[in-house]
């Protein structure tokens, strides 16, 4: 008898039932593994940014998604706002002891992803040879 695809499910997604001990894992994963927080902690690996400095260096962030990124991160106990009382008020972003204790995990990730993107960019070109039609992007 074979597997559905509902059970396949609920068999990696424990945090259905509130009670399993893995429910924060998710939480977390979905926050430092996601696109931009990532770029937003590897740019404050390298010490306090105002809001714009982080907007230019991050290619391709809105404005709005940073405001989300940098909130959650915040939230998170991850990242510290600082406004000061100027006119216009200025914002700066800063590590935590937390965020910063996950730079050299982000740095190992941007290493490996520079390393195996050689072999990574192959085998998509072998899939989507093999499987045309099927390309996902």
């Amino acid at each position: 008898m074979s597997v559905t695809h509902t059970e396949v499910t609920a068999l990696l997604d424990p945090c259905g039932k509130a009670e399993h001990p893995d429910c924060g894992i998710r939480d977390v994963l979905d926050r430092v593994g996601d696109k931009w927080s990532v770029l937003v902690i590897v740019q404050l690996a390298s010490g306090v940014h105002r809001f714009r400095e982080l907007q230019r260096a991050i290619d391709g962030i809105s404005q709005r998604m940073l405001t989300l990124t940098v909130r959650r991160l915040e939230r998170d106990g991850l990242v510290t706002r600082t406004v000061y009382a100027t006119v216009p008020a200025q914002v700066s972003y800063e590590l935590t002891r937390t965020g910063e204790s996950l730079t050299h995990l982000v740095k190992a990730l941007a290493d490996w992803s520079l390393e195996q993107r050689p072999a990574i960019a192959e085998a998509r070109h072998h899939y989507d040879t093999a499987h045309p039609g099927h390309e996902i992007r």
